[in-house]
């Protein structure tokens, strides 16, 4: 006698589905009906993968929102200026100039030894900056990188150019 194809599965749902395994060997059709038996079945495993990924993507949206307001009124408190770029640029740019320049206050007038005023001509420098596209573009930066940064996209440590060239 042949070893059974079809073999129903009782879902740990409560759903009950005929399965063709025929494409196992014969000797692995049993133990793996057990385990199709110990999941759920396909459709309740989409819709609960599906929620899973909602309520991801609905925490994911609070969690910029919130990151966004405590973006924005850091800028008021600070006086920095709004942002240039797209739609989309300008927010998370907000974000990513929060973040980088409250990490670098801590790593250099915190932890480290920059002072007060010197951090001071950092945060003048860094108002010039309004191109969110920059401020994006530097989010993995390190925080001792700032004033070279800075330096380079004011143009404070470029020579005068040649009028002869």
């Amino acid at each position: 006698m042949a070893v059974k194809t079809i073999w129903p599965i009782n879902h740990s749902c409560g759903h009950k589905a005929d399965r063709d395994l025929s494409n196992r060997p014969a000797d692995r059709r049993a133990a793996f009906a057990e385990w199709l038996a110990s999941q759920e079945c396909s459709d309740c495993w989409r819709a609960s993968k599906e929620n899973s990924e909602q309520a991801k993507a609905a925490w994911v949206k609070a969690k910029r929102a919130e990151e966004q307001a405590e973006s924005e009124a850091w800028s008021q408190q600070y006086r920095m200026p709004p942002l240039e770029g797209t739609e989309r640029a300008v927010p998370w740019g907000v974000r990513c100039r929060h973040q980088i320049l409250t990490t670098a206050y801590t790593a250099l007038v915190v932890d480290g030894e920059t002072s007060e005023v010197e951090w001071e001509k950092v945060e003048e420098s860094a108002r010039t900056i309004t191109r969110a596209g920059w401020w994006i573009d530097q989010r993995s930066s390190q925080p001792d990188e700032l004033t070279e940064l800075l330096q380079a996209a004011t143009g404070a440590d470029q020579p005068p150019e040649n009028p002869h060239f």
